[in-house]
This record gives structure tokens, C-alpha cells and sequence, in this order.
């Protein structure tokens, strides 16, 4: 059986990509409707909302083995998840607006967001062995 490091890092490269294919999108879809300097924070925020949620479903099912009782206890639990990834996201965001005004290559974002989500995958299952998805 996968080791639980190798099953996080598969999963969160799946969120990664998850996350970068959304920016990628929405990139695509705003370019020539809004003022393209907002663009790039658009695709953060949906980009980052398409990475949660997949990542929130593959720990809670296959890192933690954790299992809710209810609709109630579930939303409780992403709200908890999503509030430990706030700290990760900084760290994330802040990579990759970086790269993007430092390097001013249209991939450089990427990149920034990719080393940004990696320190804070990092860091992220640290927060939610200990407070999310604590033993019963």
C-alpha cells in the first residue's frame, strides 16, 4: 500500500493542478473583459476555491480516513479545514504574486504558486492532523 507521504503528495498535486487549470481558465475567459491587472487575482480566488474543495475531499476520505456523521458536522469540518488554509494561502498567494512582478514571464506565476502551495501543503497537514482531523 502508498505510504501516507506518497498518497498526500499525489493528492496534492492533483489539488495543484486542480487550482492552476481553474487560474489558467479563468485567465482565458477574463482576458479583454476587465482591466487584465485584476486578472491574475481573480483566477487566485476561484483557482484556490477549486484546489480546497478537492483537497478537502481526498484528506478527509484517504489521508484521515475521517468520516462525518452528518450534512451539520461535514460543513463543519470544511469550515474548520478551510480556516487552517488561510495562513497557507498567504504563503501561497504570496509566491506567486512574486514571481509574477518579479520574473514578468507569463508562466512565472505558475511557478511562484507551485513552490507557494507546496511549502504550504506542507505546513497544512501539519494544522489539520492536530486540529481538523484529530482522533475521536
Amino acid at each position: 500500500m502508498f505510504s501516507i507521504a506518497i498518497k498526500y503528495t499525489v493528492f496534492a498535486v492533483i489539488s495543484m493542478l486542480g487550482n492552476l487549470i481553474t487560474q489558467h481558465g479563468v485567465d482565458i475567459i477574463m482576458e479583454g473583459l476587465i482591466n487584465e491587472k485584476y486578472i491574475i487575482y481573480i483566477g487566485m480566488f476561484f483557482g484556490t476555491l477549486a484546489g480546497l474543495v478537492i483537497k478537502y475531499f481526498l484528506d478527509k476520505r484517504y489521508i484521515f480516513y475521517y468520516h462525518t456523521n452528518s450534512k451539520t458536522e461535514n460543513a463543519g469540518k470544511f469550515l474548520l479545514y478551510s480556516f487552517m488554509g488561510v495562513f497557507t494561502t498567504i504563503i501561497f498567494w504570496g509566491f506567486e504574486l512574486s514571481f509574477d512582478k518579479l520574473f514578468e514571464h507569463e508562466k512565472a506565476k505558475y511557478i511562484g504558486a507551485v513552490i507557494g502551495l507546496s511549502i504550504g501543503y506542507v505546513i497544512k497537514y501539519n494544522l489539520d492532523k492536530r486540529f481538523v482531523f484529530k482522533k475521536k
